[in-house]
């Protein structure tokens, strides 16, 4: 159904952006001078939890307010927020944006996901099946167009067909496994965290099976994930502040301890151009964005976030202005410049 949304605001940030900190150091080698620049900018809509960012193709930053239920979108250029009223009790979780500039969202707490037309403000809500779809969590493009996401507490991943709207899901075998951080491959194979157990999943986009995969340590609980150029898929272990590399060709797992050890709380990941891993350290306050070069097999770099973070949840990287984007519980929007 089409819902128009109650209100489209233009906002102008209060305050100028807010600078990080100069980098601090952590406990690895010193491998040169890299140094990444952390920019903040206050949200202007209080305690609405904004999170989730994701680069337009015309370069403005969408994101949610999870408390709140709103979609919005940042201009960098101009320091402007303009807001979009999503039904109430949507709890929005996480956004994506096509290449035409459609947002799609995931109400969370109201068993949809939404479509958002930015030039009308009218939202079509796509309802899932709930049960067990009612709590849409995180959603990925796949290469086809399609969207793959998890849906933590009804326990599966799905597929929306987003020329028809249809649905297919697939449960996860473990129970009370929790699909959360997910990702698609250049061949459309997704790969998805299972929070609430040891274990990655994955599915067979030909015969649509969902497989798991176990980690090495039974107490490991992986949150997010991303994939490299080589087809590795990266996790990091939020309960034991570890960063894991598992390699689907021959199954075999290398894992690093994050700087800040078993208090990391290691959560937001992402991967730039070059391979380098990016991950939030959400465990220490400040929070601490963390680099990580593969090649070396060493932490390079960690800056404290000024606001404090409280929790940096998901990011973005915009390889056109090698820039990674995150929000925090502290309701800002962050910006991370990469060396």
């Amino acid at each position: 159904m089409l819902v128009s949304a109650a209100l489209i605001l233009t906002i102008v940030a209060a305050a100028a952006p807010v600078s990080a900190r100069a980098p601090i150091p952590v406990p690895a080698p010193a491998v040169g001078a890299d140094t990444v620049v952390l920019t903040e900018w206050l949200v202007p809509y209080e305690e609405s939890r904004p999170r989730d960012p994701y680069v337009a193709p015309d370069g403005r930053v969408w994101f949610v307010g999870q408390r709140t239920d709103y979609v919005a979108v940042f201009d960098p250029t101009t320091g402007q927020f303009e807001r979009f009223d999503l039904p109430e009790g949507a709890g929005p979780h996480n956004l994506i944006v096509d290449s035409d500039g459609t947002v799609w969202y995931a109400g969370n707490r109201a068993a949809h996901i939404g479509k958002l037309d930015p030039m009308t403000g009218e939202i079509e809500q796509i309802e899932t099946p709930d049960p067990p779809a009612g709590d849409p969590h995180t959603l990925v493009f796949a290469p086809d167009g399609n969207i793959w996401f998890t849906v933590q507490g009804g326990n599966v991943v799905g597929r929306l067909q987003t020329t028809t709207g249809q649905m297919r899901l697939m449960p996860v075998e473990t129970g009370s496994a929790r699909p959360y951080g997910i990702v698609t491959a250049p061949n459309g194979r997704p790969w998805i965290a299972l929070f609430g157990t040891h274990k990655l999943a994955t599915v067979d986009t030909e015969t649509m099976q969902l497989s798991e995969v176990e980690l090495p340590r039974e107490d490991a609980r992986p949150r997010r994930l991303v994939l490299t150029s080589d087809g590795n898929v990266w996790y990091v272990d939020h309960a034991k502040g570890f960063l894991g590399r598992y390699s689907p060709t021959n199954g075999q797992f290398k894992e690093w301890e994050m700087p800040s050890g078993s208090s990391s709380r290691p959560y937001a990941m992402a991967v730039d151009d070059r391979d380098r891993l990016w991950m939030v350290e959400t465990g220490v306050t400040p929070n601490r964005f963390v680099g990580f070069e593969p090649a070396r097999g060493e932490f390079f770099a960690a800056t404290e976030i000024q606001s404090g973070g409280g929790s940096v949840r998901h990011m973005y990287y915009d390889q056109r202005t090698q820039s990674i984007w995150f929000g925090t519980d502290t309701n800002y929007l962050g910006r991370a410049q990469l060396p």
